[in-house]
């Protein structure tokens, strides 16, 4: 009988402990890791064993505390997979707030599908992530992971805070492998968080980091990959899609890279050659050929969205894209290859980081990098690039997602890392010259050309497409300053031979102008206020920059309404710094016309926290003087 209460006792104990973790309880997160944070990281355990030069395991342990619903994304409980990386085992456990468990999620309960939607050209290549929709915020989840590959040219980074308004309470990374691969490593941003290298062997490497506040996002800042804590590392014998290979610098890499993943990837049929060889005609020039053929690959083709690395390094053959006319960044860009190759122009897979933040190949660690493909042509002592993925692109334009950052071309005589075009702040333009007219009572019309070059183009050429209410939308909100907006003809010319976009606007607004007694006030600049109301930050933690610089000029012919005269007219202002040159004046002319003119030169940069406050005060006059307004007196 006593044994039977014993056991009794010990099987409530132990029902109690496997439903409750005490530990997990949101009470037992120390205040300071709740403050600007959205979710804490309990723990966090990443081991990744590497077998051989063929075989890798990396398991995942990873505790998350979601305080309200904008901490969800860092439980990253997820894993991709393909025909070379399998998922073993994937579960989770969620717990409330007082760490009971409430749910357990098995593998087959977790959501599995492919990362392209609808594709079967890529139905290989896949995602498997936990949805859940929770109940009640604070939570916590519990994930587990094990994944296998044979590919051990691409190792993960370890980024233990991966994103703002997280905290940590602890976070380790194990690895462990054998001595004759050539591991190496690189570090990233300890100073100033508590990372502690524990063991630094010929065959193991750990991290351990501990008791990391939250940080909050700070305009301007640099990514969270260039402010926290991050280790990148690689072999220097590796295996990728079923070829071993070997590489201690670039050279190595490229060849390697181009005579066992690329070749064999571009032959074409013989018709599709004889097409684009019918379309070249007798053109000598490669650039011109060049030409050709791209405008030929975006009227064929469309891009699917699929990052290098996830549906695997080695690009579809050409010949299937040829036949189902889409395909990734790898995919068109090797098509492209092809047809260039056969009209006799030379040109070579590119890999990159792509993304509006630029971000450069490690030229100093020879290892798998990059998330995008791009195709370069010789074009004498430099290159003309070529966004594959892009059917509105002009040849050779790079944009904002690939420009201005080191990139490795991959040539058959080995690897290169070369700088992509820098568009320099001068050339980044957007040049506006129009005309306004208000009546006597205060209403407004007129009507602005905008010519947008370098960067800037960009981000304008893709109005023309907007559907209408899109347009209004974007233009409500672009002259926000000018209330009661209605907006008139609109045309546009994209001259994608000289990379320039125009846009010819007409617009109305009434009551433009304040009318108070027999004054009307107005404010001078209508079309191109400063948007940049920069944020005061106390005690600014991160560094701040501008990645890309920009000149705008404006000359704006305004019309006042007759039967009024000048009371007030603001002082010409000028504003020199390193963060740019800024400039207004206002000419008057007969027949009560004004000519407004203003330039806004953005230096491009990467400043220190404390500069922060002077680059604030810059952009506050820049604001203040925008807003400048006139005064008249009625007759």
């Amino acid at each position: 009988m006593k044994n039977c209460f014993f056991a009794l006792i010990f099987f409530f104990f132990t029902l109690i402990s496997s439903a409750q973790k005490i530990e997990y309880a949101v009470a037992a997160i120390a205040d300071s890791l709740k403050e600007n944070a959205n979710a804490v990281v309990r723990f966090d355990q990443t081991d990744i064993t590497i077998l051989s030069q063929r075989s890798m395991n990396t398991k995942n342990h990873r505790v998350v505390t979601v305080l309200n619903d904008k901490g969800f994304d860092a439980a990253q409980a997820y894993e991709y997979y393909d025909k070379s990386t399998s998922v073993k085992n994937i579960e989770a456990i969620v717990y409330d707030a007082f760490g009971k468990e409430i749910k357990r999620i098995k593998r087959k309960d977790f959501k599995d599908q492919s990362v392209v939607g609808g594709s079967t050209l890529f139905s290989d290549s896949r995602i498997i992530y936990l949805d859940y929709t929770p109940i009640l915020y604070p939570f916590t989840v519990e994930f587990s992971s094990e994944v296998q590959t044979s590919s051990t040219a691409f190792l993960p980074n370890w980024m233990p805070l991966r994103g703002f308004y997280t905290s940590i309470e602890k976070a380790l990374l194990n690895v462990t492998y054998p001595p004759d691969l050539g591991f190496k490593k690189k570090e990233f941003q300890f100073s100033g968080f508590n990372v502690k290298k524990t063991t630094d062997t010929s065959t193991q490497l750990s991290y351990v980091i501990t008791n990391v506040m939250g940080q909050k996002k700070e305009d301007y800042s640099p990514s969270v990959k260039d402010l926290f804590p991050k280790v990148m590392m690689g072999l220097e014998r590796f295996h990728l899609e079923g070829v071993d290979g070997t590489a201690t610098n670039w050279t190595d890499f490229g060849k390697w890279y181009s005579e066992k993943i690329l070749a064999g990837t571009t032959d074409l049929s013989e018709e599709t050659k004889t097409k684009i060889r019918a379309i070249v005609g007798e053109e000598k020039d490669p650039v011109k050929k060049a030409k050709l053929v791209y405008d030929f690959v975006q009227k064929k083709s469309r891009y699917v969205s699929i990052q290098v690395g996830i549906g695997g390094w080695k690009p579809m053959l050409a010949t299937d894209v040829d036949r189902l006319g889409y395909g990734d960044c790898k995919a068109l860009t090797n098509y492209t290859k092809a047809l260039l190759q056969a009209v006799d122009v030379p040109s070579y897979n590119t890999v990159l980081y792509g993304d509006t933040y630029k971000t450069n190949i490690q030229s100093d660690f020879v290892s798998m990098q990059g998330n995008h493909m791009i195709l370069s042509i010789p074009n004498g002592n430099h290159y003309t690039w070529l966004e594959c993925t892009s059917q509105d692109d002009p040849f050779g334009y790079q944009g904002t997602f690939t420009d201005d950052r080191d990139v490795l071309i991959i040539k058959p005589e080995g690897g290169e890392i070369v700088r992509t075009t820098v568009y320099e702040d001068l050339g980044n333009t957007q040049k506006d010259k129009g005309t306004y007219t208000l009546d006597e009572k205060g209403n407004f019309s007129g009507s602005i050309v905008i010519v947008s070059e370098g960067s800037q183009y960009s981000s304008k050429a893709r109005i023309e497409n907007f559907q209408p209410t899109e347009k209004e939308s974007h233009y409500k909100d672009y002259w926000g300053n000018i209330n009661n907006l209605k907006l008139g003809k609109m045309v546009f010319t994209n001259n994608k031979e000289n990379i320039c976009f125009t846009e010819e606007v007409q617009v109305s607004a009434i009551n433009y102008a304040t009318i108070s007694a027999n004054k009307m006030i107005f404010t001078v600049d209508a079309f191109n206020q400063s948007s940049g109301n920069v944020k005061r930050i106390r005690n600014r933690k991160n560094p701040f920059q501008m990645q890309r610089g920009y000149l705008d000029t404006d000359e704006i012919e305004i019309n006042l309404p007759t039967g009024f005269t000048i009371e007030f007219l603001p002082s010409n202002f000028e504003l020199k710094g390193k963060y740019g040159e800024y400039k207004t004046e206002i000419i008057k002319k007969e027949n009560n016309k004004l000519i407004y003119k203003r330039s806004m030169l953005l230096n491009k940069g990467n400043y220190s926290s404390k500069e922060y406050d002077e680059y604030r005060l810059f952009m506050e006059q820049v604001s203040r003087n925008d807003n400048a307004k006139i005064i008249l007196t009625k007759n």
